[in-house]
């Protein structure tokens, strides 16, 4: 299955995996055996989140046909950055399967070792939003949050699909 989906993410040319980027920050997904890796990359911590949780709905479905019209508020804790970063997108996961809905705008803040989000979504059309495949959760593989040569932030991890 996670090869279809790369194959899918990635178009025809299957080199390179899908990158996406803004005056914010950029996401991609990089793959990982059978599941694939989610990384969101911004000028701070909150904008490497909030593109993480874009990389999250881009594996499931084209972010372009998502419209961010209603707003979930989402908290979590967690002892160290790492963690929050899989709290938070499987946060994103249990709002997406119990709201039956996907997301394509993030805010996030941080205090201290708790992010308070917002995340804006529409419900799941089916037929409209043609969804590859449903994300389980976030994985502890290759969890990392850190700032990178360029004084970017990086946070990523792999993702059961």
């Amino acid at each position: 299955m996670a090869s279809r989906l790369l194959g899918s993410i990635r178009g025809p040319s299957m080199t390179q995996p899908p990158r996406v980027e803004s005056m914010q920050g950029s996401w991609e997904h990089f793959p990982h055996e059978a599941d694939i890796g989610v990384r969101g990359i911004g000028m701070t911590k909150e904008a490497a989140f909030e593109h993480a949780g874009l990389a999250l709905t881009a594996v499931i479905t084209d972010l372009a046909s998502v419209a961010p019209l209603q707003a979930v508020p989402i908290v979590c804790e967690a002892p160290d950055e790492e963690l929050l970063l899989a709290d938070w997108l499987n946060a994103l996961v249990y709002e997406m399967a119990t709201r039956k809905m996907l997301f394509s705008r993030f805010a996030v803040c941080f205090n201290d070792r708790s992010l308070h989000a917002t995340a804006w979504g529409e419900p799941i059309e089916v037929a409209r939003h043609q969804p590859a495949v449903e994300v389980k959760g976030a994985t502890y593989t290759e969890l990392s949050v850190k700032q990178d040569g360029q004084g970017r932030w990086v946070a990523q991890c792999v993702v059961d699909v």
